[in-house]
């Protein structure tokens, strides 16, 4: 089916009389006899009888659909079939000949009756319309066309209040719903996530992870599993559907996540915490997947799709690099679905990433392929009068065609992750998850960086240098990085002199690359200035 056939069958209604109807019309005519053939082809041919004869019986059954849907029916699905009488003969592009390959085929296809013109003769003869009513329905249909056609010349910007899932209804409605959470609601997840329940029997390793957990919360400290949860329990009482799947999501690619409990002596006993902890609650679904990941991908962009403003739909890939797989649902879809057919969606890919021992095939989500992807101009920088706009970082928002994260903290991820519900045009969000960040010590967040008044931050400054005026180089930096600079810095006993703050916006200018953290530590012996990467929101923003 090309893709004029279905945008005319979209807001047509097909019955099913009507679509076995169809069915039978373009069945192409039959060129040979039984008595011609013998054999396998022999009994294939009369098996295709026996179906046609099945058919024949269904479309006389049809028409009686037919006359009680009457007019009304007719109106709605004529269109439609006119379309598809247009398209089951040519192909997409008038320049593509198909009798220059097929010359006997198309033949009998050209004077074959069209599906229009059939089922117009078919209304016909039933009384159900006349010839007057067919031509004027035609007639009215094409002018529609046109009228939609002329006016589509003359918009050159959408505004925010023509998208279907925008809350943004002018210019300066775009603010960010708040994205802090009350301590108590963080708490009560917390809890549910840290204590074994009753008439469970664990592993005994989940349970040492359960106790670390309660330890971090005894200290209001959250890790990254702890904080991406926070973030999925807080959207769930909320009255937000959070849908994850992909391929050993239920526990976590590292072992970090455990959101499905499973019991170690009943077979087939399981539980799905983060159902169980407040009442009325949305409902979270979490699903492993196969390793077919265009499949998948394709069916969570299509949920989000028809989901955008009450569902947080996530797909983490097992390794970042798995989503080459799916790199068609990428290109098509997420980079460039809302510049070509406004199509809207929050989907989040969850791409573990980071050269951390795993080797070439299960290191790199390739980053340079989505900030390629991304549509601003790396070489246009704002004005003065822009930047002072209080929706400044808010309508760059709206303009980028999807956020490209590489997150430095729990806290920061938490933030990202309940904004996609906040912001008032729905994104795709490309997330570099980390691996060896997911158990790191420092990479830690206090509860009080995710409380009311709290938000996802562009830039995160480097606390602990106490005299700015002491500090001779600015490394710019996220994710990972930061914090093997860190420990760098402390074993060259340089803290005062080199500041490290988080980046998380940036220009998407070219940078220079650092290639390992000890190359990054001979660079400020030399006095050399680096920029490490393009950070961690570089497709939304250019200050």
């Amino acid at each position: 089916m090309d893709s004029a056939e279905t945008s005319c069958s979209v807001n047509a209604r097909v019955f099913p009389g009507e679509e076995v109807f169809l069915r039978k019309a373009i069945r192409p005519r039959r060129l040979r006899s039984v008595d011609s053939v013998s054999g396998r082809d022999r009994r294939e041919m009369l098996t295709e009888r026996r179906a046609n004869a099945r058919h024949g019986n269904a479309a006389s059954r049809s028409a009686e659909r037919a006359r009680e849907h009457a007019r009304n029916a007719t109106e709605r699905a004529f269109g439609a079939f006119r379309c598809k009488a247009e398209n089951t003969r040519t192909t997409e592009r008038r320049c593509q000949v198909p009798s220059f390959t097929q010359p006997a085929m198309y033949k009998l296809v050209s004077k074959h009756p069209r599906v229009f013109k059939q089922y117009a003769d078919k209304l016909i003869k039933e009384k159900v319309v006349d010839h007057n009513w067919i031509a004027e329905t035609q007639k009215s249909y094409q002018n529609s066309c046109e009228k939609a056609f002329a006016d589509s010349e003359k918009i050159t910007v959408l505004p925010p209040s023509l998208w279907e899932n925008s809350s943004a209804t002018s210019e300066s409605d775009r603010s960010v719903a708040a994205t802090g959470v009350d301590e108590a609601t963080l708490m009560q997840i917390g809890q549910a996530l840290s204590v074994p329940p009753d008439g469970m029997a664990l592993h005994r390793n989940l349970k040492r992870i359960l106790t670390q957990r309660k330890d971090m919360l005894s200290k209001r400290m959250a890790d990254w599993a702890l904080g991406e949860a926070f973030a999925f329990g807080s959207l769930l009482k909320e009255g937000v559907s959070v849908r994850l799947s992909g391929q050993d999501v239920e526990r976590g690619t590292f072992s970090h996540r455990h959101h499905i409990l499973h019991d170690q002596e009943v077979k087939g006993k399981r539980m799905s915490v983060l159902n169980r902890v407040f009442e009325n609650q949305a409902e979270y679904t979490v699903h492993n997947s196969i390793l077919s990941e265009y499949g998948v991908l394709g069916f969570e962009l299509g949920y989000s799709l028809r989901r955008p403003r009450r569902s947080l739909v996530c797909w983490e890939a097992q390794f970042g690099d798995f989503v080459n797989t799916a790199q068609c649902i990428v290109d098509q879809y997420l980079s460039s679905g809302e510049k070509k057919w406004g199509l809207q969606t929050g989907l989040v890919l969850l791409l573990p990433h980071g050269y951390e021992g795993e080797g070439p095939e299960h290191s790199s989500a390739r980053l340079e392929r989505f900030l390629q992807s991304c549509d601003d101009d790396e070489d246009a920088c704002p004005s003065a009068e822009e930047l002072a706009n209080p929706h400044f970082a808010q309508n760059q928002l709206r303009q980028c065609n999807w956020q490209v994260l590489n997150p430095t903290t729990p806290a920061n991820n938490f933030h990202a992750l309940r904004r996609q519900l906040a912001l008032p045009t729905p994104k795709p969000l490309i997330m570099m998850a980390p691996k060896s960040l997911l158990r790191n010590p420092n990479a830690r967040s206090s509860i009080d960086e995710m409380l009311p008044g709290k938000e996802f931050q562009r830039v995160i400054a480097d606390s602990s240098v106490q005299n700015p005026a002491s500090v001779k180089k600015l490394l710019l930096c996220s994710g990972k990085v930061y914090y093997d600079l860190v420990k760098r810095r402390q074993e060259d006993g340089l803290q005062q002199q080199v500041r490290e703050p988080g980046v998380t916006a940036l220009p998407t200018w070219s940078s220079r690359y650092c290639r390992s953290p000890s190359s990054a530590s001979n660079s400020w012996r030399h006095s050399r200035m680096i920029a490490f990467g393009r950070n961690e929101k570089s497709s939304e923003t250019q200050q």
